[in-house]
């Protein structure tokens, strides 16, 4: 299984037009960070995990010419904005894309891309097919998914473990039935938005901690502010086994 992290930053703590900060005026492609998204792919089948607003220019940068189905972790923008994009691969394809969301993740996709469900649908929409998932393991595209429940503030969110590899973004709080799914991971990637305190996001530190909690043998922060600083002088304060991830990093699990 090849595992892709189409993105790794996020839209909090954006930086502002004209800033001058070591991050925006590095020339580290490590510190150009696309909305979070994850690619998987087997030999045969291609599924992706969010499609926020960079959506697009991720599939392009990949070149992905085939997907199976698309798995969403939650409603929020950053995750799901660049949905439309879809139509792309129901024109390829021929074919409805299969959308997994909790039903409140639903619920809001149905809203935003109300025209995608209309009964008499303009010509192009986008062709989607939801199916609702809860905390039970489900299939989709021929990956065997776990739902690995955490919170983000008040809001629940899915994280996903698939085989020995599991992702969690968004989340500021992991309940002990969650940890026990987690039990076993060997590729871990988990949201670290930044050093100071935040109210629904693990900063680094936090991160720290729970990364070694659950003790995998690798594992990569995600959700990655602005407000963070350069990938080259965070990775040198990080334990090992522990790295920044960034957009493009690819391996196999």
């Amino acid at each position: 299984m090849k595992i892709t992290l189409l993105g790794t930053g996020t839209s909090q703590g954006v930086p502002v037009i004209g800033c001058t900060c070591a991050v925006c005026q590095s020339l580290d492609y490590r510190d150009k960070r696309l909305r979070v998204s994850v690619l998987v792919q087997s030999a045969n089948q291609t599924i992706v995990i969010d499609t926020g607003p960079d959506f697009r220019q991720q599939m392009l940068r990949e070149n992905i010419n085939s997907l199976d189905a698309v798995i969403l972790t939650h409603s929020h923008k950053d995750h799901i904005a660049g949905l439309d994009d879809v139509r792309a691969f129901n024109y390829l394809q021929k074919r409805e894309m299969p959308v997994y969301g909790m039903p409140p993740t639903l619920r809001q996709v149905e809203t935003e891309f109300y025209y995608a469900f209309e009964e008499n649908k303009y010509p192009g929409a986008p062709q989607i097919q939801l199916h609702a998932i809860d905390e039970d393991p489900f299939m989709a595209a021929g990956f065997h998914i776990t739902p690995l429940p955490v919170m983000h503030l008040k809001m629940p969110v899915m994280g996903f473990r698939i085989g020995n590899f599991s992702y969690i973004t968004d989340a500021n709080q992991i309940p002990e039935n969650t940890y026990k799914k987690l039990a076993g991971t060997e590729i871990l990637i988990l949201n670290a938005l930044q050093k100071e305190s935040h109210p629904s996001h693990f900063t680094l530190q936090e991160a720290i901690e729970v990364a070694q909690k659950i003790g995998s043998r690798q594992t990569y922060f995600t959700h990655i502010s602005h407000k963070m600083g350069p990938h080259r002088f965070i990775e040198k304060e990080l334990p090992k086994s522990i790295a920044l991830a960034y957009d493009g990093l690819t391996f196999q699990s």
